[in-house]
């Protein structure tokens, strides 16, 4: 890694650390210690992700517009402030405004930063920096959580300022962090007026195999995330009878999984093909909720369900794990030259599309129809398999095989010239 990179790096590993100490208790800093009810905390969650949804269409064209550090810089102080302004909120109405302001920032800053990676990276380099960034955000979550648990105190609002008030640090932190990275300039696209957002979208939608690749994200994210902590959360404790001890060993297990194997998973999807890769990972997931299955409608003993769940969440981090160096590389990468900024807020907008969707339905499904839910995302994790072979099709070489292309200059996120895209 360059010096870039590495700040790149250290940068995100402090503001998943931030967020480690506030997500895991934010419904309960709102409905519990601020004592504004189960609904406002519902709001709040759901406040987040229309935040999101209403930004990311614009953050793309102010990304290509104005490029991504300073749009990045923005999106962190927005984050920072909205931060802050939890963690001193004492009614509905404030406690929303700062959760406005905290989603839109967090929502932008997603492509915001994977566009510097793009812009920082080589097509050699690019699997592995997308890698390092999934790792060190679940490592700086996973120990953000634990010291911020230690130091909650549900009868005292002031030690929950004081989470958040780290967090809002974290956020500006990152601000001094990437302020001193210096980003190669992404060069203007040729014949395509940058003041037309509507021109850029008809551009992206235009693109074959980013549609393709759109609607398959979809459906991870949908199928995966989207069901962490609501689907299968639920049909863990009302089908396999699994207690919210052994439903936080499962999601400990996910993050101990993505830390432990990313990086020897990294060796295996290096010189693969992306489609295959991804078409595994639905295989995979596939088996997961086949195990998920077993531990919610099995005759088996308490101890043998609890050990399934688990296994199911190992397995969920261990597609995750092969999807991180394959899935963002291969967004940049079918980015018309300059326009990685736009291509990534558009995945990310899907994203956050599947993550409002997701818990919708499968929040219900796991709850009460049990064995439909778990052969509905059986089927949507075979579908997965499916739409990647058929991605495949539209890739050229060497998008789906990046080491083919080692003389192909991509610093700026640019595609392959004789690309059919």
């Amino acid at each position: 890694m360059g010096a870039a990179m590495r700040r790149i790096h250290v940068g995100n590993a402090l503001s998943a650390f931030g967020l480690g100490f506030t997500v895991p208790y934010l419904y309960v800093y709102v409905a519990q210690v601020r004592g504004l009810g189960a609904m406002t905390a519902g709001l709040v969650l759901a406040v987040f992700a229309v935040a999101a949804l209403v930004v990311l269409p614009f953050a793309g064209r102010a990304i290509v517009r104005r490029g991504p550090l300073p749009v990045l810089l923005t999106a962190l102080v927005a984050a920072a402030v909205g931060a802050l302004g939890l963690g001193l909120a004492s009614s509905a109405a404030a406690v929303l405004s700062a959760a406005v302001v905290l989603g839109a920032g967090q929502a932008v800053t997603q492509p915001a930063l994977a566009t510097v990676i793009v812009d920082c990276s080589t097509a050699e380099t690019r699997s592995r920096a997308f890698a390092m960034q999934f790792f060190l955000q679940n490592l700086g979550l996973g120990v953000g959580g634990l010291i911020g648990g230690h130091l909650v105190d549900t009868s005292s609002a002031a030690s929950f300022t004081l989470l958040f008030a780290i967090e809002a640090a974290m956020f500006l932190l990152l601000v001094v962090v990437m302020a001193t990275v210096r980003v190669p300039h992404a060069p203007r696209i040729e014949g395509a007026p940058l003041t037309s957002g509507r021109g850029s979208w008809k551009q992206l939608l235009g693109n074959r195999a980013m549609v393709q690749l759109c609607v398959l994200g979809f459906v991870l994210f949908f199928a995966c995330y989207g069901q962490f902590e609501s689907g299968l959360s639920a049909y863990g404790v009302e089908a396999a009878g699994i207690s919210t001890s052994a439903l936080g060993t499962a999601l400990a297990a996910n993050t101990l999984v993505i830390v432990v194997a990313q990086f020897a998973v990294l060796r295996f999807v290096e010189r693969r093909r992306r489609s295959r890769v991804i078409a595994a990972v639905g295989l995979i997931w596939a088996v997961a909720w086949a195990v998920a299955g077993y531990a919610g409608l099995g005759n088996g003993s308490r101890e043998m369900a609890t050990a399934a769940f688990v296994s199911t969440y190992a397995l969920f981090g261990l597609g995750e794990a092969m999807l991180s160096p394959t899935v963002a590389p291969l967004v940049a990468d079918l980015a018309p030259e300059g326009m990685a900024g736009q291509y990534n807020s558009a995945f990310a907008l899907v994203k956050q599309l599947a993550l409002a969707v997701g818990p919708a339905v499968g929040g219900p499904l796991g709850a009460s129809l049990h064995a439909p839910y778990i052969v509905a995302f059986l089927l949507f994790s075979l579908g997965i398999t499916v739409l990647a072979v058929r991605l495949g099709r539209q890739l050229t070489d060497v998008q789906d095989q990046p080491w083919l292309g080692k003389s192909r200059v991509v610093v700026r996120g640019g595609a392959p010239v004789s690309a059919d895209v």
